[in-house]
């Protein structure tokens, strides 16, 4: 073996090829598990999300394959950061997005609007967090199922 040639992630090499994967432009279209990836967030919870954020529409391939846009992408990081951050809930994500975008008032201007802010969307602790998102994954493993049931009994 020669020393001459870098080994994977030395320098000399990029390191979105030495792990196999070339790195594509900021505006090209990318698949659910690139997604998933580069978010930190299970397919799951991104399929999930699709059926409770009806913004995100990610174009549909064959066998239901995903693409998601550059704009798909910076809305399902937004949505993440309101939901795992901040502290909204699903409920709140979605009332901010009905009213104009999401722009999140800062957590000040949040404190003033609890009077009249229902307690479902308000911020919540890092467990109640924990819960919440358990509690989606669960759901969104439930709607797999069942559409495999669905499935299964047609077939």
């Amino acid at each position: 073996m020669s020393d001459d040639l870098p080994l994977p992630g030395e320098e000399g090499e990029p390191a979105a090829e030495s792990a196999g994967r070339l790195r594509k432009a900021p505006t090209a279209f990318r698949t659910i598990s690139e997604v998933a990836e580069d978010l930190n967030i299970p397919q799951h919870v991104l399929r999930f999300w699709e059926t409770k954020f009806p913004q995100l529409k990610p174009l549909k391939r064959g066998g239901g394959r995903r693409y998601y846009r550059p704009e798909d992408i910076a809305l399902l990081r937004r949505i993440g950061d309101l939901l795992y951050t901040q502290g909204y809930t699903i409920k709140g994500v979605q009332r901010l997005l009905r009213e104009g975008g999401l722009d999140a008032p800062e957590p000040a201007e949040r404190e003033a609007e609890t009077e009249s802010v229902p307690e479902a969307s308000l911020p919540l602790e890092p467990a109640h967090l924990a819960l919440r998102e358990a509690v989606a994954e669960l759901e969104a493993l439930s709607a797999e199922l069942h559409a495999l049931v669905q499935a299964h009994s047609r077939g």
